[in-house]
């Protein structure tokens, strides 16, 4: 984070330095050496809105180191089809979602890096996105209510949604995709969801969840 503060402000810096000789060549009437300098200045400043919008996309994700848990989910049955799914994610304070369906879905976002990001020795970063419910039958899928909840709020800065809406602008991003899981519903049914650098990965850890899996599809 303060590595990429920095070069930021190097950047920045050496962009400012920039517009200020593009202003002394303009004023002696010197547009070659003004437009050379205007086009230093534009690239100096890309590359600190990008070491700026890395260091905040960095804060606001999760790094990412080998496979690891992110988050606990419990399940108790309110009425047929429908349930309350509380979340438990380490240092935030659980939440109590209600799901509608025969199935719960996680989603994540995942961030990796190449050249010349990984010079930094950046980990690979991750938010997750939303938990949602979702029915085994693709009809019931296509006609009944569906329910989402987002798990994580909208960055100002994200590095997600400028990679991929302006791909040139981040070369340093190597991969920036969704991953989920899901598996049933059932009352007192208990799981744990991990996440690699390729995966999200939820897993039953009591008789209830163990149970719902075990009779998942027949």
């Amino acid at each position: 984070m303060n590595l990429l503060l920095t070069i930021s402000t190097v950047f920045t810096a050496i962009a400012l330095y920039f517009l200020y000789s593009m202003g002394r060549h303009a004023r002696r009437r010197r547009p070659v050496r003004a437009t050379r300098s205007l086009a230093g200045g534009v690239v100096s400043g890309a590359m600190g809105s990008a070491s700026i919008l890395l260091a905040f996309s960095y804060y606001g994700y999760g790094r990412l180191v080998d496979e690891q848990l992110v988050s606990r989910i419990e399940f108790s049955q309110s009425a047929p089809g429908e349930y309350t799914a509380r979340l438990m994610i380490d240092g935030e304070l659980d939440r109590h979602l209600k799901l509608l369906g025969d199935e719960w879905q996680m989603d994540a976002r995942v961030v990796n890096w190449k050249p010349p990001a990984t010079l930094l020795g950046l980990d690979p970063i991750y938010q997750l996105d939303r938990l949602s419910g979702r029915y085994s039958s693709v009809d019931d899928e296509m006609s009944q209510e569906r329910t989402v909840h987002a798990l994580s709020e909208e960055l100002t800065l994200d590095v997600w949604h400028v990679a991929r809406k302006f791909p040139v602008l981040m070369p340093g991003v190597d991969a920036y995709y969704g991953t989920a899981t899901y598996l049933p519903m059932a009352d007192g049914a208990r799981f744990e969801v991990t996440l690699t650098r390729t995966a999200l990965i939820a897993r039953p850890i009591n008789e209830a969840a163990k149970a719902a899996v075990g009779s998942w599809g027949r």
